[in-house]
This record gives structure tokens, sequence and C-alpha cells, in this order.
């Protein structure tokens, strides 16, 4: 049986590298000069920074210093995902990691404070069922609105800043209000309403950053470029219009006061209608990697709540530990086979501009991380990391025609298509087909159900005979796949002696995973005995 490894919602994109060619060589000329230097032939954009106010009212009084002093432009890009500024105890330890390396000038990505874009997205359905009078009782509502004024209040942010905040809140509540009358939440709709997450916590951020002291000014990521496709709710991002553009606006000018830009994450314009768009999931993420291809920067850092990519779930595996290096190939199939640290989509402009990305911890900021990049030393290395992806459908075809037909493999995956199902893992034979389905690449989706997969199987009468199971899961060993022999001995004999069935394997088109499917009450005892073999028990 011939084996491959399909992982979805990576589709050709000759355009998209097209854009990213002439970012590729900024970023290797940027790596080659002091970080303080920039591009003489760069369009400068003016922009005001928020200067700092005299007298600062937040709670830590005493001034941060600001970092990058000397520098002439951005030298590094910071994201700071929602329980890293999930409060605003939280917020004032982001804006003192932001200050603790005075080497770099940051940009620094927000998403929204803590569960924020779930309330919206609650917000947004209880709407549907609220009559409009009673939309400012809506318990999301009114803890969206807590949490903002209580941050602004301990942060000590400037009136002008309590002010814009009062008039966010003004229009979201608004916006539910047109989503109960017009008894309809469309996807436009939704996307401006999960945009309020952002928009509020860079405005607080920035605002508090000024109170302490260091000067900063707040970007919304649509204002300074980041045009997208109008796919609302999975928009995909225009590069060859947004890389320039980004480049312009967070360029200094000659004597232009520097300044930390804190910019929302997740957000983009569409292209078309103008309205915002939101970039699906690991949005945030993919945003710092589009800013640090447009600037040209060596390195940017997400910053997430573990010690980097580690070799295992710490929740599944508590001996995991961090992972030093990843190359991009690598770590796409990490995100892709379960790992949640970082989204495959947002490594793209990184990789193809040369853009290395350090993970690290918000919690532990000395920790060194995980760096990933386009290559590294693989001469000693057996496995990197293994994943589990729980609650997997599994579907076995098999053609009901005789051996030698031509176009089966099309034929199945023309049904996927027409059923708009992304498909996992594949293993092949000439008359059969075992696959995995791909859980939802987008925030908002949910899992297939019962009768979406019945009208699935309907769709392959008359080409082949088809069953799925559900409540299976993958294990992928993230590896050195010139040494699978050696991979596969040792990890057979240790499912063989957990009693646990292999029910399909995969390894082919990967050259860095090797896929296999168990059942899902099988896969945490799995992934935990793999992990002492590879990795030991300390």
């Amino acid at each position: 049986m011939q084996a491959v490894a399909v992982p979805s919602g990576v589709r050709p994109a000759a355009a998209r590298v097209a854009a990213l060619a002439p970012y590729r060589l900024a970023v290797r000329r940027t790596a080659q000069r002091s970080s303080s230097a920039c591009s003489s032939s760069t369009k400068r954009l003016q922009c005001h920074a928020v200067a700092a106010p005299d007298a600062p009212s937040a709670v830590n009084s005493k001034p941060l210093v600001a970092p990058g002093q000397g520098q002439q432009q951005v030298t590094v890009v910071y994201k700071f995902g929602g329980s890293s500024v999930a409060s605003a105890e939280r917020m004032m330890e982001v804006a003192d990691i932001v200050c603790s390396f005075p080497e770099h000038l940051p940009c620094v990505v927000l998403s929204a404070m803590g569960k924020t874009t779930n309330l919206l997205l609650q917000a947004g359905d209880e709407a549907l069922r609220t009559p409009p009078a009673d939309i400012g009782s809506l318990a999301p509502l009114r803890a969206i609105k807590d949490l903002h004024r209580e941050t602004a209040s301990k942060l000590g942010v400037d009136g002008a800043t309590v002010e814009e905040v009062e008039t966010l809140l003004t229009q979201l509540q608004q916006l539910l209000v047109g989503i109960s009358i017009m008894q309809d939440l469309t996807p436009r709709a939704k996307d401006s309403l999960v945009s309020f997450g952002e928009r509020l916590s860079t405005r607080l951020f920035a605002a508090y950053l000024c109170a302490r002291g260091v000067p900063a000014k707040q970007y919304d990521a649509y204002q300074i470029g980041v045009t997208t496709n109008d796919n609302f709710v999975n928009a995909e991002v225009n590069y060859e219009l947004t890389l320039p553009a980004v480049r312009e606006s967070l360029t200094f000018g000659p004597g232009q006061q520097r300044h930390l830009p804190i910019v929302t994450g997740f957000l983009g314009r569409g292209l078309q209608t103008g309205a915002i768009t939101t970039l699906g999931r690991g949005g945030s993420d993919l945003t710092c990697t589009l800013l640090g291809a447009a600037l040209g920067l060596p390195e940017v850092q997400v910053w997430k709540d573990v010690d980097g990519v580690l070799t295992a779930d710490p929740r599944v595996v508590e001996t995991a530990r961090p992972v030093d290096q990843l190359t991009f190939e690598e770590a796409t199939e990490l995100a892709f086979f379960g790992a949640t640290v970082l989204h495959p989509l947002a490594m793209q402009p990184a990789a193809e501009c040369g853009v290395n990305v350090r993970v690290k911890n918000s919690y532990n900021r000395k920790a060194p991380g995980t760096q990933i990049k386009n290559e590294r030393d693989m001469a000693d290395c057996l496995v990197t990391s293994i994943v589990m992806k729980s609650n997997v459908t599994l579907v076995d075809i098999s053609s009901t025609r005789m051996l030698g037909q031509y176009g089966f493999l099309a034929k199945v995956f023309d049904v996927f298509e027409k059923n708009k199902i992304s498909v996992d893992v594949v293993a092949t034979s000439e008359v059969s087909v075992s696959l995995t389905l791909d859980p939802a690449k987008c925030l908002w989706e949910r899992d297939l159900i019962t009768e979406e997969l019945d009208t699935l199987m309907t769709g392959f009468e008359g080409i082949a005979k088809a069953q799925y199971r559900r409540g299976m899961a993958i294990i992928s060993l993230i590896c050195n796949v010139q040494r699978t022999s050696t991979i596969l001995e040792r990890t057979f004999r240790v499912l063989n002696r957990e009693d646990v069935t292999v029910q399909m394997m995969s390894q082919g088109a990967s050259k860095t995973n090797i896929a296999l499917i168990v059942n899902d009450t099988e896969a945490k005892t799995a992934l935990r005995a793999l992990h002492v073999e590879f990795f030991g028990s300390a």
C-alpha cells in the first residue's frame, strides 16, 4: 500500500510566492546590517506618536524605560495572545516584558483580552434571541464592558482613551441591537463584532505604555494596509498589496519621534467591500509574521503561556519539555496534527521571506523558547515531538470496479470537494483509500454532524463502497524520516506492549511526519508510552 500525508488547507499560491519574493531579499539585507539601519529607498509615512504624559496616573507610577533607544526603525515584532493580556495585571506584566529588552525597538501585536472573542460571539448569538430594548442586559456584553472599564481604571489611562473605549463599547451595543432587529448575524457582521476585542485591548495597552513614560501609538491593522479578500470570518491576505503598504506605514521618517507601534492582530480590510475582515484561526500570529516580513526583520517573537514548542502536550504528558529548534516544515506538521502553539498559515510569510519565528513564554521571559527557521541540522535528530489530534473521523473507501480502472482517486476527492470537506491523512492502494477528515479551519466552524457524514457517504454511491468510523485519533511523530526503520521498530514495539492497535499508518509526501491512527480511547496511553520511549521519563 502506498501512503501519502496530505496537510490540508495548504493550497498552491503562486501569486503569494511572487508577492513575497522581494521581501526575502529585504530580510537577508536586514540581517546583514545593524538592526538600526534602514533602507534609503524605503518610502516613509509620517505619523504622530502618542507622547508620554508628564504625570502618569497608572497604578504602577514608576516610569518604565522605553526600549530601543538609539534605534532608527522597528527591530522586532512581539505578539501576545489573549491569555497574556487577560487582565490589567497581565497587561502591566506584558508592558514590563516589552521594556525588558532594551536593545530592541519593538512593534507589538495583541489579541483580545482573555475570553473576549468568545464573549463577543456569544453576545451575537444571544442578540438573535433578545429584543432590541434588552440588548444592554446581555450577560456577555456586561462582562465585556466590566472587564474593559475595570482595566482602564486599573491601568490609569488618560481621559481621551477612556472616552475612546466608551465610544467603542457604545458602538458594540449598537451593532448587537442591529443584529437583534435584523434577526441575522451575517459573516460580515460577525467580523465587525469580534473586531472590538482587539480594537479595545490595543488602545488600552498603548495608553498604559504612555502613562508609564513609554511613547506608543495604537494602530488598527486595516488602517496600516493589511488587505484581504472578502471571505469574511476566514479572509486571505493579499500579500502584493499588504506588504508594501505595511512597510511604508511602520517605517519612521526623518525627524519623526520613535514610538512603539501597538497593532491589532487578527484583522484586515476587504479589498472589494472595504469592510473589516478577520484572518481566521491563528490570525493574530499571522499578523505578527506578516509585519515581520513586510519590515524585513530577521526574527519575530510569538509570546504564549508555555516555554516554546514542547515534545508533547503538557496536559497529557507531564514530562514534556521544550524543543530548541524546528524547521518551518516541522512546525507546520505539528500544527496540522494537533499542536496549538502556532498556526500553519502564520508561518507562510515568515518561511517565504526567511524571517525566523521564536516562540516564548510570557510567564517565563528568560526561557529561550523555540526558534523556528527554514533549515536546521538533523544529523542527531530522531524524534522531535509527538502530537495527538483527537475526535477524528476515519473514512474507508473501496472501488466497486475491477483493478486498473483509472480516475478512481479523482472521483473520490471530487466527492469531498462537492461537500466542502477537507482531508487530513491519506493512505491509498489501486482500489481503496483510507483517510481522515480535517477539523474546521475557521474559528466559527464546528465538527461535522452525523447527517453531513451520511450525506458524504451517499455521494460515493455508484463509485465506491464507503463507511466511516468516529472516535479515532491521530498520533503524529514529527521526526527524521531518514531513520524510519529505527523509529517504526521502536514505535510498534511500544504499542504492542501497551496493546494499542494501529488502524492506519501514513508516511509519504511529508519528510518529517509519521502518522498513526488509533482509537481515541487508546490515544493518551499511546502518547505517554511513546514519549517515554523517545524522550525518557524525566
